[in-house]
């Protein structure tokens, strides 16, 4: 029975950000390239880029992810189940964001964690494209979407940070540098 509800659940998140992907892609259709304006463009973010340098250096993925705050199809991404010790980054600036010590295994198909490595790099704002209020998260030194957090996570915290793996990288503990 567990299992069968863990694959409804699944196919449910599939099906929304499948869905969620297609109404982003549709709205930016309709927009002009003049009336087109990032949701991240804030002036206070330490690292600021125009779309074409940002374009220039994501992949199409990553930019619809952490500029135009989409989210990558479930199962889908490199980092949803790496087990490896060490801190997860900002693909588009490098910030360091989490630390493999606060992944938590979710079952929910992408990276989760129950507290970021410092809550200063990240930002947190109130998303409505599902049609109710989520809480967004996005990196505060570039401001690319990171995914979102939610109150049903575990102890200490009882936070879950549910994050596109197209928005980090991962770097070894034994790679990091102080």
């Amino acid at each position: 029975m567990i299992r069968i509800s863990y694959l409804i659940l699944c196919l449910m998140i599939i099906t929304t950000a499948a869905c969620q992907q297609k109404a982003v892609q549709s709205k930016s259709a309709n927009k002009s390239t003049s009336d087109k304006t990032e949701k991240t463009s804030k002036s206070s973010f330490e690292v600021t880029k125009t779309s074409e340098q940002w374009k220039s250096e994501l992949t199409d993925q990553e930019y619809y992810v952490l500029r135009e705050a989409g989210t990558e199809r479930a199962f889908t991404g490199d980092l949803w189940d790496n087990k490896a010790d060490g801190i997860y980054t900002c693909r588009g600036c490098a910030l360091p964001l989490f630390d493999s010590e606060t992944k938590l295994k979710s079952g929910t198909c992408w990276p989760s964690y129950y507290q970021p490595l410092n809550k200063d790099c990240i930002e947190e704002d109130t998303d409505y494209h599902l049609g109710y209020a989520r809480t967004e998260v996005h990196c505060a030194r570039c401001g690319g979407h990171m995914g979102h957090v939610f109150k049903d996570g575990p102890k200490p915290t009882g936070l879950r940070y549910c994050i596109n793996s197209v928005s980090l990288d991962f770097v070894e503990r034994k790679d990091v540098k102080p």
